[in-house]
């Protein structure tokens, strides 16, 4: 147990995507599914604090991955590019050290938190 009562290993983690914010036309249903994850994140944190359970998603903006690039143009890899302040495409270790934090020891004050990993584009 951590000092608290809060056991180390305890905890709910869950991706959604930063799709949820951009509104997309043809992304409804995907979009709409997450918003679930979101606010499900949101309750269980409530619901499940007291022993000493987190629960925080992770919401990947645009990934470069054999997913992400399927079927698309490079005209609208190149879009997805732009909308990021950063100017790039993530890349999964992006992502994994968010994670990593969440379910690592220095995450274990975060609760009920979307992360947007998204290089700012929203």
């Amino acid at each position: 147990m951590r000092p608290g009562g809060a056991c180390a290993t305890a905890g709910g983690r869950s991706i959604s995507t930063s799709v949820v914010g951009t509104y997309f036309a043809t992304y409804g249903a995907y979009a709409a599914s997450k918003s679930g994850v979101e606010a499900l994140t949101r309750v269980f944190a409530k619901e499940v604090g007291a022993r000493g359970i987190t629960v925080n998603a992770v919401a990947p903006g645009p990934v470069e991955t054999n997913l992400f690039m399927f079927g698309k143009t490079e005209a609208q890899i190149e879009a997805a590019r732009a909308r990021s302040p950063v100017g790039r495409l993530g890349q999964s270790e992006d992502i994994a050290g968010v994670v990593s934090f969440l379910v690592g020891p220095d995450g274990g004050w975060v609760n009920g938190q979307v992360v947007r990993a998204n290089g700012g584009a929203i």
